[in-house]
């Protein structure tokens, strides 16, 4: 999408989460699933693959970051502001193994200005694996270009 001006939120968000998953080849070599973009919402799903298994057996804390952190960032970048994270915490409640289908759902808390605050939850069927807060700030620019048709 060239034209970021005059599209619905909801389109809107899901171009700017194409733009990031075009650019980032990280989200793409862990084989990560977007399962629905909104504004200020995004939903991931991840399968535990070999290499992100510890010597215990279990998932590395590190790849549950980072599936919550790829979702917290697809969830703040929706409104087509260049958005990074400010500071973010993680609670790892229950472990996961390999094979395992995690899915993480981020939804906006408040936006205020240039900060925003985010819940992401990491979920195996119906339990909740980890809880991920983040943040936000964003730095200026766009992701995708406007322009207003005049």
């Amino acid at each position: 999408m060239n034209d970021a001006a005059g599209i619905s939120p909801s389109e809107l968000a899901r171009a700017c989460a194409d733009f990031l998953w075009r650019q980032d080849a990280t989200l793409r070599s862990l084989g990560l699933e977007r399962l629905s973009i909104e504004a200020g919402q995004a939903t991931v799903a991840m399968t535990v693959l070999p290499a992100m298994v510890n010597g215990l057996g279990i998932t590395h804390g590190g790849a549950i970051f980072t599936l919550a952190d790829v979702t917290f960032s697809l969830a703040s970048n929706t409104y087509n502001e260049r958005t990074v994270s400010a500071h973010c915490r993680i609670s790892f409640l229950r472990p996961t193994r390999l094979g395992d289908r995690l899915v993480a759902t981020a939804t906006e808390i408040v936006r205020s200005g240039r900060s925003g605050l985010y819940g992401v939850r990491v979920t195996l069927e119906h339990a909740i694996i980890a809880e991920f807060r983040a943040h936000s700030r964003v730095i200026g620019g766009v992701l995708l270009p406007v322009t207003t048709g005049r």
